[in-house]
Parts: C-alpha cells; structure tokens; sequence
C-alpha cells in the first residue's frame, strides 16, 4: 500500500463503501483503534456518536457495498494482501447464511497462507510472523460473528490437501473450543495461532513417510515423531511467543507420560497443550487420509472419552463434546423421511439440531436445499449420523455449487 492510497478526511465525508484505515481524531472516553470497511450508513453514524471527527481512509480499498445484503460485504479476506492487517467491522453476531461467504473466503485464505508457510520452511526461507497471526485474527473475528459457518467449513475436505487442511482445522475448531470455555480475547487468538500452526514441522518429514499409504514401521514412526522438533525449532526461529511454542511442543504429550516428545505427565503439560492434543486428534480421526477414510464425528468423540483420563484431559474432553454438540455443526445424518441433510446449527436440544436437507435417498438425487429447525417439528428426526462416502456422494461440489453460494 503506497502512501498516495491514503487520504484524510471530515467524518461528514465518510460513506459506505469507504475503508477506514486510522481514526485521527475524536472525543469521548471510547477509543476506537480498529481499521475496518464501513458497509452501511449505520456504522457512520455509529463512529459520529461514538465522537470520531477526523479519520484517514484507504482508497485503494474502496469497495461498492451491497444494501440489500450488506453482511457479506464486511470482509474481503481472500483479495486481501499477505501484509493486510485484520479487518473489522462494528457490529454483532450474525446468521450462518450471512456469514458462510465471509468464513468461505477466510478458509480459501488460511490454505493459501498455509502452503506459503510450508514451502517458505522447506525451502528455509524466512517467514513474516505477522501474516500467520494476523490470520488468526480475521479467524477468531469470523467464529465472534457466527462459530457455525467455519466450523462447518472443516468438514468439507479434499484428500490431497490434508496437511493444509488440518492446521486450519485445528485452529477454527481451538477458536471455537476457547469461545465456549468463554476464555479471553488473546487467549482464544493464541490457541488459533497455536493450532495454525502446530504441524509445520511435517514439510520436513520425507514424503515417503509422510504420505505412506500403509501402517508406520518402527523406525518409520520415530522420523515421524521427529515432526514436533522440527516444527518447536522453526516457531523459535520465527520468535514465536515461548507460550505458544511450548503448547505447540506439547500436541502429542499425553497425561500418562507415554507421549512425545518430551514424556511430559500430568499437570507438566500446560491446558492449552492439552486442549491442542483434544483437538488434533479429533480432526485427524474424522479427516480423509491416503491411507484411511475419515469416520462419523461421533465416533470421534467416542474414542476421544475413551483416551480419557489417562492419556487426555478427561473435563475437557467432556467439554469439546459440549462444545461440538452430539451431532456438530457440518455432519451429515440421514433423517426419519429417507433423506440426508447437513447440520447448520446447534438448538435446545442436543438431539435435534438445524439442518440443511439436499438429497433424497428414495429418489436417489439432490433436492433443492431446505432449512429444518428439527427441534420444532416432530414428523421429522435424525435416524443416525453417515457420511457421504457412504452413499457415493460428492458432497463437497455440491456444497460449493447449491449450498455456499
């Protein structure tokens, strides 16, 4: 960005459509530090009252806001450049729908920015720490506006991009873990950074192991191992806060000490490195492998109670499967009327959640999506949770053609 794409502006000039790069001047007791877009008249008149008067705007980012929709206009994360700072927008929770394409962009965004870091630390070349972080950021700024829409992001997954996919995995489901424990704004930013990046010492494992279709050998599974080393060593070299390097060290360590690297046990192993291991493992246990097929989220959970309480964090196992729902936002479950719809959102009832219907079992096709609040109906339930592969279907495409748009 070059200094002639900044302009200074009267707060009776600013309108939607405008990007707010730094409040200048105001009065009042309440600062506000936060770029961000101004999407609609509201927002302007919110800063007058709020006492901006001056403010310096950045031209090169306006954009043409869209009235009628206004919600998706907020954050445009994946036209945004590697050196952008987060952006904000004032405003409270919205619905999934309105935030599915916000969260889309952000998790296109995430991938891209994770394959920069893995080639930048093959290769050894340096790596701004800032655009990781600031990522993190814009993340846990989507989870705020609605959980939903990103958690249901991490189901939709392409087998070849697995090592791409799962730290940004990691790092929605962490966020979304420390929002529900109802932990601080940094501490919930630093367990999405922390989960972003927590596997990046896997580019230096040969691909002969790393993507090896069959079990590990011994000696295979000890080069394996020697991931979290790697990965401890390049955050260190990135001046990575030492908190977040140590929870980072600490995603395979297990209560009982038979983790690694370290052998840690018991209270050694700080909460946001347990919280990681419970994390980790669920994604990993329900993600499509070259070597496996991912399983139901349910039983993912299953085998996550029952690491408990040797291995994992026993309380906060019991609170992850709070927190996901027994049916999580982004499974797929077949209901009573033979047809297979998708989980948008938690309710009262930790059995009847929202879905999205889109396919017919009796008919054998897709149907035009529908939203079912199961909790308000009672012709209608879920019969058990399934995957796609189960009935041969390519669900991802149909989610990017019928169901995101």
């Amino acid at each position: 960005m070059s200094d002639s794409a900044l302009k200074s502006i009267k707060i009776s000039e600013l309108k939607p459509g405008m990007y707010v790069h730094q409040i200048l001047e105001q009065s009042g007791k309440v600062q506000i530090k936060s770029k961000g877009r101004v999407t609609k008249k509201a927002i302007v008149d919110s800063l007058k009252r709020r006492g901006v008067k001056r403010l310096i705007i950045d031209v090169s980012k306006q954009f043409v806001p869209d009235e009628d929709n206004i919600e998706e206009a907020a954050d445009d994360t994946a036209r945004s450049t590697p050196s952008s700072e987060p952006e904000k927008e004032v405003g409270n929770a919205v619905s999934f729908t309105q935030e599915l394409l916000r969260a889309e962009r952000i998790h296109k965004r995430g991938k891209a920015i994770q394959k920069q870091l893995l080639n930048a630390v093959k290769k050894g070349l340096p790596f701004d720490n800032k655009i990781p972080r600031e990522f993190s950021q814009n993340l846990v700024s989507s989870i705020d506006r609605n959980p939903d829409a990103l958690v249901c992001l991490t189901k939709i997954r392409e087998k070849d991009d697995y090592l791409l996919e799962h730290s940004l995995n990691v790092a929605i489901l962490l966020a979304n873990f420390g929002r529900f424990l109802e932990m601080s704004d940094q501490e919930v930013e630093d367990l999405a950074y922390a989960g972003f990046l927590h596997d990046i010492g896997k580019i230096r494992i040969p691909d002969s192991i790393l993507h090896k279709p069959g079990r590990l050998t011994d000696m295979e599974m000890n080069v394996m191992k020697d991931h979290v080393y790697y990965g401890v060593n390049v955050l260190e070299e990135m001046n990575i806060a030492s908190h977040l390097v140590q929870a980072v060290s600490e995603h395979h360590e297990r209560l009982d000490g038979y983790g690694y690297p370290n052998g840690s046990r018991g209270d050694e192993i700080s909460r946001a490195g347990r919280m990681l291991a419970v994390v980790d493992m669920y994604d990993a246990l329900t993600a499509d492998r070259c070597y496996k097929a991912g399983m139901p989220s349910q039983k993912a959970l299953q085998i996550l109670l029952g690491e408990t309480p040797n291995k994992l964090d026993a309380e906060l196992v019991q609170l992850f499967i709070k927190c996901m729902g027994i049916y999580p936002v982004g499974s797929l479950v077949k209901l009573s009327n033979e047809r297979l719809a998708m989980v948008t959102e938690q309710t009262d009832s930790t059995t009847a959640p929202k879905v999205k219907v889109f396919y017919s079992l009796r008919g054998n096709h897709f149907l035009e999506p529908k939203d079912i609040d199961l909790n308000s109906t009672t012709t209608v339930k879920i019969d058990k949770p399934v995957m796609a592969s189960d009935y041969k279907i390519n669900f991802n495409a149909f989610f990017e053609k019928s169901i995101a748009v």
